[in-house]
């Protein structure tokens, strides 16, 4: 009983291993038609009455930056290399609302770890081109999140109520294109792991396979032996 209940466990996980390939191959599949999609404006962010939908989706703004309120997120890695992402509030051109744009990474200065990269931020108006992603993703911790240009995490509610900007939430804009304003603009390619999910999946039948051919040789094969000897022992002489 206990093989059947180690096989049927087995079966299981990967059965469910190769539900989760299913899902994300369909999540890659949504994320690539949004991606395809017609750039959004500001007016479609603010009139979008689900911003979950708007996850992706290309967009194209105009707006002025406020530099006073950029954060720089800390340990953040791009071509192997440790640094900030650096995110500026961008204010929406003939709209009082701002949007928070991860703009790209820039070097630390590991002898000074308070000194901040040079960035340049224009003054004028900007017209930027993106994609809609959610906010910036959170890294381990310890205690409560520091309130300065450096940061290790950027909640943009507390952020909203820290600086009392009319802040769009639950949505951010990465900024894409070359590498300018001292930024490097490389952002990883979206990898959500579905080969990892058929490896496992391969994994479990196989010792599903593995604990079948086992309690073969172990348990069944003593009893077809007992039972030829028995037989070649009744032969006449």
């Amino acid at each position: 009983m206990a093989a059947v209940a180690a096989v049927a466990l087995a079966v299981s996980l990967g059965r469910w291993q190769l539900d989760r390939a299913a899902q994300k191959e369909a999540l890659a599949q949504s994320i690539q038609t949004q991606g395809s999609k017609a750039a959004l404006a500001a007016g479609d962010i603010l009139q979008a009455t689900q911003r979950d939908t708007l996850v992706y989706r290309t967009v194209r703004l105009r707006g002025h930056w406020l530099p006073e309120r950029t954060v720089y997120l800390d340990n953040r890695q791009m071509q192997g290399r440790v640094g900030f992402f650096v995110l500026t509030p961008l204010q929406l051109a003939d709209s009082p609302a701002v949007v928070m744009v991860q703009r790209g990474w820039a070097p630390r200065n590991f002898e000074d770890r308070t000194a901040l990269p040079t960035v340049h931020t224009p003054v004028a108006e900007v017209v930027l081109e993106g994609r809609m992603a959610p906010p910036p993703s959170k890294l381990y911790e310890p205690g409560p999140s520091s309130a300065g240009a450096i940061r290790q995490n950027l909640d943009l509610a507390q952020f909203q109520q820290e600086t009392g900007l009319p802040l769009v939430q639950d949505l951010s804009v990465v900024q894409t294109g070359a590498a300018s304003e001292g930024l490097l603009r490389e952002w990883p390619e979206i990898n959500l792991g579905v080969d990892k999910h058929y490896g496992y999946a391969a994994q479990w039948f196989a010792l599903a396979a593995l604990i079948v051919v086992l309690y073969a040789w172990f348990q069944l094969r003593p009893v077809l032996f007992v039972s030829k000897d028995s037989h070649v022992s009744r032969q006449p002489e």
